[in-house]
């Protein structure tokens, strides 16, 4: 049975193109978008304008930075690299995500109480 597809969570996407980027090395958009729903096994679906938003954002934040380049179909494409700035952001979002994960997980642990 095929599980069905999810959106991202909101503000979880700049954290995964980073560590992406970070992981991965140079990429183009499109290059982000499938290998981060690969990883995902396909449960996450990446719309291509948020995707580019994102990186827009990143950018203007000079987290990442981007150069042309040819893509593995000799295809004129924009590649986009993490910066300095971007690894310490990559450092506080993914302490924050950590942090409010385990918080999460501690909630769903709890025991129900059965009521006599």
């Amino acid at each position: 049975m095929a599980a069905d597809k999810s959106e991202v969570l909101q503000g979880t996407l700049d954290l995964m193109i980073l560590k992406t980027l970070h992981a991965l090395g140079p990429l183009h958009g499109f290059g982000i978008a499938r290998r981060i729903e690969q990883l995902s096994d396909d449960v996450l679906t990446l719309n291509e304008g948020t995707v580019y938003t994102s990186l827009l954002r990143l950018q203007q934040k000079s987290w990442i930075a981007s150069e042309w380049g040819v893509s593995e179909n000799n295809r004129r494409a924009r590649f986009y690299r993490i910066t300095k700035r971007g690894l310490k952001q990559l450092a506080i979002e993914t302490e924050n995500w950590e942090r409010i994960s385990g918080v999460i997980g501690r909630v769903l642990a709890l025991e129900t109480k059965v009521e006599p």
